[in-house]
C-alpha cells in the first residue's frame, strides 16, 4: 500500500470520527441535560444542604408546624368566651343572681368562666352604687396577668423559633464558607464542584433558616393578636355583667334622675 493511499483511508477516518462525533453530541449534551435535569428538588434544596440544614429544616419546621397546631386549638372562641355562657351569665347578673352566675362560672373551663368564677365573689352588696366594681375590676386584672403568663408560653416558643432558625442558617454559612476556604488552601487550583458543594451548603441552610424564621415570626404575631383579642372580648364582657347587675340594682335612682316633663 502507497504512502498516498494510506493517507486517504487515514483522512477518510478522521473525517468519518468527525462526522460521528458531531452526530452524537446533541444526543451526549441532552444525556447531560438530562442527568440534570433527573436531580430532584429534594436533593438540590435539602440534601445537598448536608447534615445541618436537615437539622434546621426537621426541627425548625415540625416545631413550627406543632406550635401552629396546638394554638390554633386551642386560641378559639368555645375556649374563650363561649356565646352560650356569655348570655347565661348575663341573664343571671341582669337579675343579680350573682350566686348563680358564680356556680355557673366555676363548673366552665372557659377563661371567662374561670376569670369570672375569680372575680365575682369580690362583688360588695353593701356598695349598691357600684357593688365595689373597683375590686371586682382588680381581680379581673390579677385573673389576666397570671393567665397570660400561661397561655404565652406557647405562642413565646413561635418567637424563639424565629431568633433560632437565623442563627442556625448564619451558623451553616460560616460552616460552608470554612469548608470552601480549607479546600482552596489545601489544592490551589481546586475542582469548582468542590468549591460548589461547600458553598451550596452555606446558602441552603441560611435559606432554609430564613424560611423557618419568616413563618415563626409571621405565626407570632398571628397568635399573639388572636390571643389579645380573646382576651379582650373577655373582659368586655364582664364589665357588661357588671354594669348590669349594676344598672338593675339602681334602676330606681337611674329613673328618678329622668325628668317625665316640664310643667307649663
Amino acid at each position: 500500500m502507497t504512502k498516498t493511499s494510506k493517507f486517504r483511508i487515514a483522512k477518510g477516518w478522521l473525517v468519518g470520527s468527525a462526522f460521528t462525533l458531531l452526530s452524537a453530541a446533541p444526543a451526549l449534551a441532552q444525556d447531560g441535560e438530562k442527568a440534570a435535569s433527573d436531580k430532584s428538588a429534594l436533593d438540590s434544596y435539602l440534601l445537598d444542604g448536608g447534615p445541618l440544614t436537615i437539622f434546621i429544616v426537621a426541627v425548625g419546621l415540625l416545631s413550627l408546624i406543632s406550635l401552629t397546631v396546638f394554638n390554633f386549638m386551642n386560641l378559639t372562641k368555645a375556649k374563650f368566651a363561649p356565646d352560650d355562657l356569655k348570655a347565661a351569665l348575663l341573664d343571671h347578673m341582669t337579675n343579680c343572681r350573682v350566686r348563680s352566675a358564680i356556680e355557673l362560672s366555676a363548673s366552665h373551663p372557659s377563661y371567662l368562666g374561670r376569670m369570672m368564677a375569680y372575680s365575682l365573689p369580690n362583688i360588695d352588696a353593701t356598695r349598691p352604687d357600684d357593688l365595689g366594681r373597683d375590686h371586682v375590676e382588680d381581680a379581673i386584672a390579677d385573673f389576666s396577668i397570671n393567665e397570660t403568663r400561661k397561655q404565652m408560653t406557647f405562642i413565646s416558643l413561635l418567637s424563639l423559633v424565629a431568633q433560632a432558625a437565623p442563627m442556625l442558617g448564619l451558623f451553616g454559612t460560616v460552616f460552608g464558607m470554612i469548608g470552601a476556604f480549607s479546600t482552596l488552601g489545601l489544592n490551589a487550583g481546586a475542582d469548582p464542584q468542590d468549591l460548589a458543594k461547600d458553598i451550596s451548603v452555606a446558602l441552603l441552610t441560611t435559606m432554609w433558616g430564613l424560611i423557618v424564621a419568616i413563618l415563626s415570626l409571621f405565626a407570632y404575631f398571628f397568635f399573639k393578636n388572636r390571643f389579645n383579642a380573646l382576651v379582650a372580648d373577655c373582659h368586655g364582657t364582664a364589665e357588661n355583667l357588671i354594669n348590669a347587675s349594676i344598672q338593675t340594682v339602681n334602676a330606681d335612682a337611674h329613673l328618678a334622675k329622668i325628668p317625665e316633663g316640664i310643667a307649663v
